[in-house]
């Protein structure tokens, strides 16, 4: 299906979002959550190297010297590492997300009101961009969605599984060709996805996370709008009645 055409210059793609200008008068704190939110959900690989500081603080449009506060901030959180010299640079060092234990101390500290408001929030996210999609979807703009859920399916380790789940719903708000979208997904990535562990190392609740995401590709690619939206926040409400369950029985 074709989408309209798309303005000369605007960012694509949930790569696009990751560097796509901030707000005016961005803070240190600002870039520091835009980057590290991208390596912590995996849009950003790990050892990849990132752009030059002023190639960097330039599509960021920031000043050179936020930059560097916020690399340097990055850098004592264990997400980049600097190599001087030839071949040298800023480089992204993905974490380990945290393990089982922790995690559930972690999830201890929501409420399930709160477990709840995420997933309608989520839901919403997820819904609007899967409908808008279907509506503006390229072919190009799917190929991202496709590899991600095969990388899901064949995911072993939670981590890694939760990390895959979170951007599909990352790239789905890229396909839907909002910038603002995909950047408000990525941060609430960032609050949920290490939880997701905790009901993704079910290999039986993975394989249906992993054919729900394939439903809700091929109703974007056929242009079906409202049941890609069906479809996508019928997932985000299956994983996040998990995560109320999981915190019921701590």
């Amino acid at each position: 299906m074709a989408g309209p055409s798309r303005r000369p210059g605007r960012p694509t793609g949930s790569r696009g979002a990751v560097f796509a200008p901030l707000e005016n008068r961005a803070r240190v704190e600002t870039v520091v959550r835009r980057i590290g939110d991208a390596i912590e959900l995996g849009l950003l690989a790990d050892g990849e190297q990132l752009p030059g500081e002023s190639e960097l603080a330039g599509r960021l449009g920031v000043s050179t010297v936020t930059l560097r506060e916020a690399l340097m901030a990055l850098r004592q959180q264990g997400l980049v590492t600097t190599r001087r010299g030839r071949g040298g640079g800023s480089f992204v060092s993905l974490p380990e997300r945290p393990g089982a234990e922790r995690l559930r101390t972690r999830l201890r500290g929501w409420s399930t009101e709160e477990l709840r408001d995420l997933g309608d929030h989520w839901a919403a996210l997820s819904g609007t961009a899967a409908g808008l999609a279907a509506e503006r979807t390229e072919p190009g703009d799917l190929v991202p969605l496709h590899r991600t859920a095969a990388e899901l399916a064949a995911a072993g380790e939670a981590a890694e599984r939760s990390r895959v789940y979170g951007r599909f719903h990352v790239e789905l708000a890229a396909a839907a060709q909002s910038a603002r979208l995909t950047r408000e997904q990525i941060a609430l990535q960032t609050d949920v996805g290490a939880l997701l562990c905790l009901v993704l190392g079910d290999d039986e609740y993975r394989e249906e996370v992993a054919t729900r995401h394939r439903a809700v590709i091929r109703a974007v690619q056929d242009g079906s709008r409202d049941a890609a939206r069906a479809l996508a926040e019928r997932c985000v409400r299956a994983s996040a009645a998990r995560l109320v369950a999981v915190r019921l029985a701590l």
